[in-house]
């Protein structure tokens, strides 16, 4: 088969090296230093791809002015170290603005929100081209200079869709490339031709069947939108008209073969993948699989950063000199981040095997197999993708719920949202997998599966709660373009998952390190005199000379810890945790991470890791594994680090999420009714899951 032919749309100016390149108004000025170009196409086109590809991630994710609605922004770096600033805007079916997403971004696209962009660059698939060439029309009628990508060209290939892209470029008229986000194939074209379009006039738009008898009236490259004027000579042609039928033609005469990517393989994986009950089967042992695999290969690196974080403490130790100043660096510091850091290697793993699942296709068959399931709880299948979104952060999930029009459908996702998985619960999984299954990377990968279908079922429960009483009605039904299957981008997974761990990585050199430092101060001042110590221990009976000096400097530690101001913290809230088998450590913990999930990992670190250096031990995590109670028994016993996991897949500890819960539906009652459903289904559960596991070990 030969190789579509590449449009020349335009010629290209050396001129374009001589000017001066203004910035956008409205933009970030770190990255508005180029003229700007709107990036803009269906969900499952690629774009996304495309962007990462073209910024080589130096990307950031920003508001649109008055919103909270995301767009990505990016530099991208042309010839002779011009650069441009490309904006991906949301994927979207139209640009007629039937929610909010496609909104902004037609009123970006239009100028009416800030600084028009310079161009367009219209990402289609080249599998699908009758079905994704239909937002180009209405982007093209806003008259602004425009590129037309046409992603997947070598999947359009080897399925026997042969696309004349000289033949499209000039019906359409503006430049076309065919490229391959998979393979890189076509983007140092797909550069120049951005280069092209922001430099020179473009060119008019014939529409399919459309020979005008004079030229046609056009602004910058597109129709001009008049619906009362003759646009295109002898025809009579609205802007508003079907869009369909101008791209079903449009693609019909720009392609040979299949119209329509079509493989019986692919059919005959979908009747089995999108089941109704194999698909749960496949869903579920692709997640156990994948988690697996975040085990299985994540427990080197994470050895390496443990022995490399306990060494680290260690030189600093052999350095400064015994003081305060010393054990804030070794315990406050280095203890607080780095038992948190540890857990980075699960985090991009787990990122990176998302992705993959993504690129390939597979996860819009998991959209479907769960859809059949949360519509019986009143949950709308438009939901899935805030619910998936949710797995990175709940935040930015709550957000997205603006996509779903009816109000009682987005009240009822956005109560459940915080409920799934979100990467900052990870370090505590981990942290519990590791301490309950240290050498057995598959149960580990159990546990963690466990753990978000547990989160997942709360999910279900609560929205069907909802339907019978606060937010009754039935859900509206989904309607999801299934992408084709593919062999994934191991490059943008890649990137996605720099992108995640990056991310994990600034809060960790942020909000972790302030409040480890906090919790270190809290938990060494004010300090126990020499008298007060003996007093304790005369109190309790406990003769000093009965000491061995190891057991002497223990109980001086735990002593100093409990006078101190989170000592006594701890001993106030420690009763209410008791039932669910939390030390005061543990306790102080769980009202930490009130400000951040992931909080009570550090502060664990550090609360456990004041006092002396224990013998035979190097590392943070076997710190905390070998913790005993005044007792002698292990504090992370399997009852109790049971109970914790739970008590952390349910619990609502994040304050900018409640912040957003507020914002989102208008009203503190939501926000508050949220937290304490979610506090009180979180103890409940974790007393249960407490007494059951006691009975039983």
């Amino acid at each position: 088969m030969s190789r579509p032919v590449e449009s020349t749309g335009t010629v290209e100016s050396d001129d374009l090296h001589d000017r001066n390149l203004n910035g956008g108004e409205g933009l970030d000025p770190d990255v508005s230093t180029g003229k700007v170009v709107a990036m803009l196409g269906n969900p499952n086109v690629g774009k996304t791809s495309i962007f990462n590809r073209l910024t080589n991630l130096l990307a950031k994710t920003s508001n649109f002015p008055g919103t909270t609605i995301d767009r990505r922004i990016g530099r991208v770096e042309l010839r002779a170290g011009k650069t441009i600033t490309l904006v991906d805007l949301p994927g979207m079916y139209s640009l007629e603005a039937s929610s909010p997403e496609e909104e902004v971004a037609r009123d970006f696209i239009a100028g009416e929100s800030e600084k028009a962009p310079d161009a367009v660059l219209i990402v289609v698939d080249g599998t699908h081209l009758q079905r994704t060439l239909v937002v180009a029309r209405q982007a093209l009628q806003h008259g602004r200079p425009t590129l037309v990508a046409v992603n997947m060209i070598e999947s359009a290939r080897k399925r026997g869709i042969e696309i004349d892209l000289t033949l499209l470029s000039r019906k359409i008229g503006c430049p076309v490339v065919g490229v391959s986000a998979r393979t890189g194939e076509g983007f140092d074209r797909l550069k120049s031709q951005l280069e092209v379009v922001l430099a020179g006039p473009a060119l008019p738009v014939l529409l399919p069947g459309c020979e005008p008898e004079s030229e046609p009236t056009v602004a910058g490259n597109a129709l001009a939108a008049d619906t009362d004027s003759e646009a295109c000579g002898a025809c009579r042609v609205c802007p508003y008209a079907d869009g369909h039928q101008w791209a079903t033609s449009l693609a019909r005469e720009s392609t040979r073969g299949a119209l329509v990517a079509s493989d019986e393989a692919t059919d005959r994986a979908d009747r089995i993948l999108t089941h109704a009950w194999f698909g749960l089967v496949v869903f579920a042992g692709v997640m156990l699989a994948a988690f697996s695999l975040v085990f299985y290969f994540a427990q080197y690196p994470m050895e390496w950063l443990d022995g490399a974080f306990a060494s680290l403490s260690g030189w600093v130790s052999s350095v400064l000199p015994e003081g305060d100043f010393r054990s804030l660096v070794t315990d406050g510091i280095i203890g607080g981040v780095g038992g948190v850091m540890i857990f980075l290697p699960q985090i991009l793993i787990l990122f990176f095997m998302l992705a993959i699942l993504e690129d390939s296709g597979y996860l819009a068959r998991a959209v479907v197999v769960v859809d059949r399931w949360m519509r019986r709880v009143g949950l709308p299948g438009q939901a899935f993708v805030p619910l998936l979104a949710a797995h990175a952060c709940a935040i930015p999930a709550i957000m997205a719920t603006k996509v779903i029009e009816n109000r009682r459908d987005r009240l009822v996702t956005i109560m459940v949202i915080p409920l799934m998985t979100c990467s900052a619960r990870l370090p505590v999984y981990s942290m519990v997998a590791a301490m309950l299954f240290p050498s057995q990377p598959l149960m580990a990968a159990g546990l963690f599966a466990a753990a978000y279908a547990l989160g997942m079922l709360a999910a279900f429960v609560v929205a069907f709660l909802l339907k019978l009483t606060l937010l009754p009605g039935e859900p509206s039904p989904l309607i999801l373009d299934l992408p084709p299957y593919r062999a994934p981008s191991i490059g943008n997974a890649l990137r996605y998952a720099y992108e995640r761990g990056w991310m994990f990585l600034r809060d960790a050199g942020t909000v972790i390190l302030l409040i480890s430092i906090a919790i270190w101060v809290l938990s060494t001042y004010p300090k126990l005199s020499d008298e007060g110590f003996e007093a304790s221990l005369a109190s309790n009976n406990v003769a000093v000379e009965t000491l061995s000096e190891p057991e002497l400097e223990n109980m001086r530690a735990s002593a100093d810890q409990k006078y101190a101001i989170i000592g006594r913290m701890g001993e106030v809230v420690a009763p209410v945790f008791k039932p669910l088998g939390f030390d005061w450590k543990i306790s102080v913990g769980v009202m930490t991470s009130f400000a951040a999930r992931e909080v009570v990992v550090s502060t664990l670190s550090v609360l456990y890791g004041l006092g002396p250096e224990p013998e035979n031990e190097s590392s943070l995590q076997q710190r905390l594994a070998s913790a005993t109670n005044d007792d002698g028994t292990r504090v992370f016993n399997a009852a109790t680090c049971v109970s914790l996991l739970v008590f952390f897949v349910l619990a609502m500890q994040c304050l900018p999420t409640q912040a957003v819960t507020k914002k989102e539906t208008g009203s503190w009652g939501w926000a508050v009714f949220q937290f304490v459903y979610m506090t009180l289904l979180a103890y409940g559960a974790a007393f249960v899951a407490y007494q059951a596991v006691s009975s039983f070990t």
